[in-house]
């Protein structure tokens, strides 16, 4: 390693001390890559290591190497807490052991991939969760996750790579880091260590080629974690702004999200929505469910009410309020809650079934939407979602 790397990497592992040394409640550095192989769980042992030689208390709570040489090495000498391990129909598998850290009490502790779902009757169901739990009682993590874990970019990573991405992380928990770090690799050397069998086996290598390691997919995926990486720094850098900005000077921005039981356009609305209000800096997002006497409980199917729920449920879990309203008239309702909340933008769907404007030429409810707010002159802005 070059001289100027190690200097790097040691002013890196001294801010993360400060930002631990500062303050009570833990603090969370997050390793953020586009894809596996990259190289976070590598620069996770790394710091581990550069950590520890500034005297700091630092542990492996959980590490996934794949068996990867260079990985492994790293791993050698540093000191590891013991996982847990769970029976699970009739195998014994391996977690992070939560009790075993908070007993501990370690200044720091490195605790691999984030987006992990735990086992059933774990402390908890995620393992965002046991960090956010480690953060609280005081406890500094450091961790990966490759960005199309991320729930706020889950349909865009569907279509660029055609996978249903299952294990997510809600956006918020990214936000709250005190650090995100990019962990960046060119495509064409991601594909060259998966050719030579670095990251999977070699037998897997030609299918993940040609598949979810394809260059177009690597490259709109780098993209999305370099965007990430620099949206959280500006979001931290306004925050430290705000700080000494007086009160009626910050963004007031609010959002008005409007779905209803069409169950992937409300996912794609709300997950749009989360990300412009983060990058607006919203001082708050609503969800809005207008039940009209067409979708009343007892005229649409057990499925389609349960997927609403799920919907609303999600909204809440990213952060959004929201307002369910009986009305027959969807348009007057929304305008209504609008001037109630003091929403500023309105995030609506149109289908692009038949042309991203069939919905207006048929007059719908977002034709008579647009029409209503341009002729009311308000303060209001329409941001419209295609699905």
């Amino acid at each position: 390693m070059s001289e100027p790397e190690e200097q790097l990497r040691d002013q890196s592992a001294e801010r993360f001390l400060r930002l631990v040394q500062q303050k009570r409640r833990g603090t969370l550095k997050v390793y953020l890559g586009l894809a596996a192989g990259v190289g976070k769980t590598y620069r996770l042992l790394q710091e581990a290591r550069d950590l520890l030689q500034h005297g700091v208390d630092v542990v492996i709570g959980y590490v996934e190497t794949h068996g990867r040489t260079d990985t492994v090495a790293q791993l050698q000498g540093l000191p590891l807490l013991p996982r847990k391990s769970v029976f699970y129909r009739g195998r014994a598998l391996e977690e992070l052991d939560l009790q075993a850290v908070l007993q501990r009490r370690p200044q720091v502790v490195i605790v691999d991939e984030l987006a992990h779902t735990n086992v059933p009757g774990s402390s908890n169901e995620k393992r965002w969760q046991d960090v956010e739990q480690l953060v609280q009682a005081g406890i500094s993590v450091i961790t990966a996750l490759n960005v199309q874990h991320l729930e706020s970019l889950h349909d865009q990573v569907l279509k660029i790579t055609g996978q249903d991405v299952q294990e997510r992380v809600p956006d918020q928990v990214l936000r709250q880091a005190d650090e995100v770090v990019n962990v960046d690799l060119t495509v064409a050397e991601l594909r060259r260590r998966l050719e030579e069998g670095k990251i999977y086996d070699l037998q897997k290598a030609p299918t993940a080629l040609r598949h979810f390691f394809r260059t177009e997919n690597l490259a709109q995926l780098r993209e999305l974690a370099l965007r990430e990486v620099a949206n959280q720094l500006g979001q931290q850098i306004d925050r430290g702004q705000q700080a000494v900005v007086a009160p009626d000077r910050r963004n007031q921005d609010r959002l008005l999200a409007c779905i209803n039981t069409n169950a992937p356009a409300a996912r794609e609305i709300i997950r749009k929505t989360l990300r412009l209000a983060d990058r607006l800096g919203a001082a708050a997002w609503y969800v809005l469910y207008v039940q009209t006497p067409a979708e009343a409980a007892d005229r649409i199917g057990l499925a389609q009410q349960r997927h609403l729920i799920n919907n609303l449920q999600l909204a809440t879990e990213l952060g959004a309020q929201i307002l369910r309203v009986k009305s027959p008239d969807v348009v007057g309702t929304v305008l209504r809650v609008a001037a109630e909340k003091n929403a500023s933008l309105l995030i609506c769907g149109v289908t692009r079934d038949k042309g991203f404007w069939a919905p207006v030429v048929r007059r719908g409810v977002t034709f008579e939407l647009v029409r209503t707010v341009a002729r009311a002159g308000r303060d209001l802005d329409l941001f419209l979602v295609s699905y």
